[in-house]
C-alpha cells in the first residue's frame, strides 16, 4: 500500500531496531506514515513467521544457508507487511460508514482534513447524492506509507562460512537496500547517518528508483539531513545518477532519540529557515542535474519538476510547535517519535520498560557513550540493559558477547574488525589503558568512558521478539531504549487516539514538568553538550582544537540572534510558543559567553 494523499501532518520516524519494526501493521490502516528499520534480518524473519501464522499468509522459511538470505528475508518481511496493510484497508473500505473502525479512522484525522469534512457531511445527504458521496469517501481512505530506514554507517562486509569476504553487494546496508528494492512496496527508503557513496550508487541498479513513463517513482529516496549544505551535496550526488531525492528530513542534532549527530552549534530554526528560503533553488538545481543524468543514461527525463518534501523532527511537544513549524517553515510533515513509545498501539517492546518510561523523571534521560559507533547515544538510566551492563562490570566481566557483528568496525587490536562493546575489545583496551595512562585518575576516567559501551544489536531488537513470545536466538535478556530528551515532558501510557489528539491540539497530555519550547530545549542541549566537551578536553578524554569551540559558540550565538528576530516578527501570531523565550535566550547567551574554552589545554 502507499499513502499518496498524505492524510496526516505527522509521521512516526524509525525508533531503535525493533520499536517500529511492525508499526505499519498497527497505524498504516489509519493513514499514518511510519518507518521500519530493516537492519536485522533475523528479527524480520522470525516476525514474518509469527505474522504469517496470525494473518493466514503462506510462509516458507529463508535459512542462513540460502543464497542472498539477508536481502530475501527483508523482501519477504516487507511484502508480508504490505499484504497485512492491504487487507486492512480493503476491509475498511467496505465497512458501513457508521462502523466503529471507520469512525476511528476519521476521528484521528486533522480537524481541517478535507476527507474528514466530507465524511461529516454525509449526515446531511440522502439518496443518490449520499451514495455518490459515500463512494467518494471510500476511495479517499488510504493507508499510511510503509517506509524503511537504513543507517548508512552500518555497512560492514559479509563473509562466507570459511571466513572469506563476499562481494561488496552482500554488505549489510547494500543487502538491506536490495531487500527493499525487490519488495512490492510503493514507498520510500530513508537514508540516515550521512553520505555513503557506494550505497547511494547502488540505488542505480534498481529500476524502481527511476521514473516510469508518467514520471512516477515506485521507490522514493528520503535523506535525513542536519543542514541545507548536506542536503544539497547529497542531493547532487543522487541527481547526477538520474536519481531523485523526494524528501529531505531535517532532524535536530541533539533533541532526538537514538544516535545524536550533533552539529557544530547549528540550530533547528536557522536551518529550517535556510531550507525555506532556498527550497525553490534546491529543487531547480537538482531537477536540472537529475534530468541531465537521466538523458545521459538514455532514459526519458522528468517532464516537470517532481515535488520535494521538506519535513522536520526532533523535540516537538505540542500542537502550537507542530503548527508553527508547518506554517512558518512551509513544511510537509512533522516527525513525532519518542512520545509514541508510550503508545502500545503504535510501538513494540516490553511493558515493563514502557511503564518505566511512563514514570520517568527528566534526569533519567541522558546522552551516553553507549554506541560502538563512537557517536553520542540518547539513553535511559532505568533500562534493563543498563542494569545488565553495570552487573557485568561489577562481576569484572566488562563488555558483551558479540554475536550479530553489525557494529564491528575497530581494528586497533584485531583484523578483521571487532566491536568496541565486545568482551574481547574491552579486555584488550583496559589492559592497554593500564599501561599507557599516566595516573590512576586518568585510567579510571577512561575506563569508565569505555565501559559505557553497550550491545545495541541485541538490546534494540530482542524486545520485539519477547512481546510476541518468540524465542530470541541469543537470549540477551534486556531492553536498550533510546528516547529523545523530549520524552521527559510526557508521562503515563496513552492510546493512539490520545497521542494523535494531543498532536492536533484536541487534548493536552503533557505532564507538569516545566517545559521550554523546542527551540530553547535544543539550545539548552547544545550548551550542555559544549560544556561537557570542554570538561572532557580538560580531563584529556578527547582532543579538540580551540577553533572548534570558537566556531561552536559563535554558531550558537548567531542562532540566538535569529530567534530574537523571529520573536520580533512572529510573537503576536504565536504568543503561546514564544512566551518567556526572550528571557531564556538572554540567559543562555550569557552562559555561552562565559564558556572558558580558551583556557583549557586543547590541541592547537
Amino acid at each position: 500500500m502507499n499513502n499518496s494523499s498524505q492524510l496526516h501532518t505527522f509521521h512516526i520516524p524509525v525508533m531503535g531496531v525493533a520499536f517500529t519494526v511492525d508499526t505499519p501493521s498497527k497505524v498504516a490502516q489509519y493513514g499514518i506514515d511510519s518507518v521500519v528499520s530493516i537492519l536485522e534480518d533475523e528479527l524480520l524473519e522470525r516476525l514474518r513467521k509469527h505474522f504469517s501464522t496470525n494473518y493466514n499468509i503462506p510462509y516458507s522459511p529463508i535459512e542462513k544457508t540460502d543464497e542472498d538470505y539477508r536481502a530475501r528475508r527483508i523482501t519477504a518481511y516487507l511484502n508480508t507487511l504490505n499484504e497485512i496493510v492491504t487487507k486492512q484497508i480493503s476491509n475498511l473500505r467496505i465497512l458501513p460508514m457508521d462502523n466503529e473502525e471507520i469512525k476511528k479512522f476519521m476521528d484521528l484525522l486533522p480537524t481541517e482534513s478535507p476527507l474528514k469534512k466530507s465524511y461529516n457531511a454525509l449526515s446531511s445527504l440522502e439518496g443518490k447524492e449520499l451514495e455518490d458521496a459515500i463512494q467518494d469517501v471510500r476511495k479517499q481512505i488510504s493507508a499510511g506509507s510503509i517506509d524503511v530506514n537504513i543507517m548508512t554507517k552500518i555497512d560492514n562486509l559479509a563473509y562466507d562460512k570459511a571466513g572469506n569476504p563476499l562481494p561488496p553487494e552482500y554488505s549489510a546496508a547494500k543487502a538491506a537496500l536490495r531487500g527493499f528494492a525487490k519488495s512490492n512496496l510503493t514507498s520510500s527508503i530513508v537514508f540516515s547517518a550521512g553520505l555513503n557513496p557506494k550505497l547511494y550508487s547502488y540505488c542505480a541498479d534498481f529500476e524502481d528508483f527511476y521514473p516510469d513513463a508518467n514520471g512516477n517513482l515506485k521507490k522514493k529516496i528520503i535523506l535525513k539531513v542536519s543542514d541545507y549544505r548536506s542536503a544539497l551535496i547529497q542531493g547532487k550526488f543522487f541527481a547526477k545518477k538520474g536519481l531523485w531525492v523526494s524528501e529531505y528530513r531535517v532532524e535536530s542534532g541533539l533533541n532526538c532519540g537514538g544516535h545524536a549527530f550533533a552539529t557544530e552549534g547549528y540550530l533547528m530554526g536557522p536551518i529550517l529557515d535556510e531550507f525555506k528560503n532556498k527550497r525553490n533553488e534546491l529543487q531547480e538545481t537538482l531537477f536540472n542535474a537529475c534530468n541531465e543524468g537521466l538523458i545521459e543514461l538514455g532514459r526519458a527525463p522528468f517532464a516537470s519538476t517532481p515535488k520535494v518534501r521538506i519535513t522536520a523532527q526532533g523535540g516537538v511537544g505540542n500542537t502550537s510547535e507542530h503548527n508553527f513549524l508547518l506554517k512558518h517553515y512551509e513544511l510537509d510533515s512533522i516527525g513525532w517519535g519518542s512520545p509514541f513509545l508510550l503508545v502500545q498501539e503504535a510501538t513494540t517492546f516490553d511493558m515493563e520498560t514502557r511503564k518505566q518510561l511512563s514514570e520517568a523523571k527528566p534526569d533519567d534521560y541522558f546522552l551516553s557513550n553507549a554506541s560502538p559507533l563512537g557517536v553520542p547515544f540518547n539513553n535511559f538510566r532505568n533500562s534493563s540493559s543498563e542494569e545488565l551492563r553495570k552487573a557485568r562490570i561489577a562481576k569484572g566481566k566488562s563488555g558483551s558477547p558479540c554475536l550479530k557483528k553489525y557494529l564491528q568496525y575497530d581494528t586497533e587490536f584485531s583484523n578483521p574488525a571487532i566491536c568496541t562493546s565486545s568482551v574481547k575489545y574491552q579486555y584488550l583496551k583496559i589492559k592497554q589503558l593500564k599501561q599507557t595512562c599516566e595516573t590512576e585518575e586518568e585510567f579510571l576516567m577512561k575506563k569508565e568512558l569505555l565501559q559505557q559501551k553497550d550491545c545495541l544489536c541485541e538490546g534494540l531488537s530482542e524486545p520485539a521478539l519477547n512481546v510476541y513470545g518468540i524465542d530470541a536466538p541469543n537470549k540477551f535478556g534486556a531492553t536498550t531504549v533510546c528516547p529523545g530528551p523530549n520524552l521527559a515532558y510526557f508521562s503515563g501510557l496513552h492510546s493512539l487516539k490520545e497521542m494523535v489528539d494531543h498532536i492536533y491540539g484536541r487534548i493536552n497530555i503533557l505532564n507538569q514538568v516545566p517545559r521550554s519550547n523546542l527551540f530553547i530545549n535544543e539550545l539548552k542541549l547544545y550548551v550542555k553538550y559544549i560544556e561537557r566537551e570542554i570538561d572532557e578536553v580538560s580531563k584529556k578524554l578527547i582532543e579538540r582544537k580551540t577553533s572548534y569551540f570558537e566556531k561552536f559558540s559563535a554558531n550558537l550565538l548567531s542562532g540566538i540572534e535569529y530567534y530574537n528576530q523571529l520573536i520580533d516578527k512572529k510573537e503576536s501570531q504565536a504568543e503561546e510558543l514564544f512566551n518567556g523565550m526572550r528571557q531564556e535566550l538572554d540567559e543562555l547567551a550569557i552562559r555561552i559567553k562565559d564558556l572558558q574554552f580558551i583556557k583549557v589545554p586543547v590541541m592547537v
